[in-house]
């Protein structure tokens, strides 16, 4: 079975701790914490010797996806410790200015492809000009933003196809016209057992769908059913 969790900031908008609480309460043991926005980052880094995290086996970090030029070393800094862990620091690729200081944490970078809003980080060819600049980084393949740019889902093989042995989690959600993320539809269902393939059993899935505390069970059972590991077993 694969493994399955939530982004914090999915299940509680810009509140770790209750995001984190709810992932408790249903038993999950993957988790991503997130703090998207810069004011966000200090507080939860500060919290993070204080949390509850002993029975997660998978847990990430979501840097912010846009930040102040002026604050990224300090940013990279404060990550440091989190690097050492051995936590992915999943990183939106357009929001990096200074290449040398992200160079420095390593394979715990994970970087994050984009959806069509972004000018990087889109496609395959996108993503390998930033690999090349960070060349131990992991990859978070996010199959909502990758859906989003190309509905046949061919952009998303050849993603998984050129990095899958640099995959470390996947980000699953519906992501709409407007780039924001929504539970998953049918469709989308559909489209992303076109790759379910290509994503081995061990790679968590970290759902950024924004549901309710009573849709949880729900939402999991339908990335179960978008991301099955025996595609056979499926009725189509």
């Amino acid at each position: 079975m694969r493994p399955i969790g939530f982004s914090t900031g999915a299940l509680a908008y810009a509140d770790f701790a209750r995001g984190l609480e709810m992932v408790h309460q249903h038993g999950l043991h993957v988790v991503e914490l997130s703090a998207l926005r810069q004011n966000e980052l200090v507080p939860l880094l500060n919290a993070i010797p204080r949390l509850d995290l002993a029975d997660f086996h998978y847990i990430s970090v979501h840097a912010p996806s846009c930040f102040d030029p002026a604050w990224e070393a300090i940013l990279c800094d404060r990550l440091r410790a989190e690097a050492d862990r051995g936590w992915p620091i999943v990183v939106h690729p357009d929001a990096i200015y200074d290449f040398g200081l992200w160079r420095e944490l390593g394979e715990a970078v994970c970087i994050e492809n984009m959806d069509k809003r972004k000018p990087v980080g889109r496609t395959a060819d996108e993503l390998g000009s930033v690999f090349h600049q960070l060349p131990q980084a992991t990859f978070c393949f996010d199959i909502g933003h990758a859906r989003q740019v190309d509905l046949t889902m061919t952009e998303a093989y050849l993603i998984l196809r050129e990095f899958g042995s640099k995959l470390r989690q996947v980000h699953v959600s519906e992501v709409n016209s407007r780039s924001k993320h929504d539970a998953l539809s049918y469709s989308s269902i559909v489209a992303f057992r076109e790759v379910a393939q290509l994503i081995p059993e061990q790679v968590p899935l970290i759902l950024e769908t924004p549901v309710s505390e009573s849709d949880i069970e729900a939402e999991i059972d339908k990335v179960r059913e978008a991301l099955p590991l025996d595609l056979q077993t499926m009725v189509a």
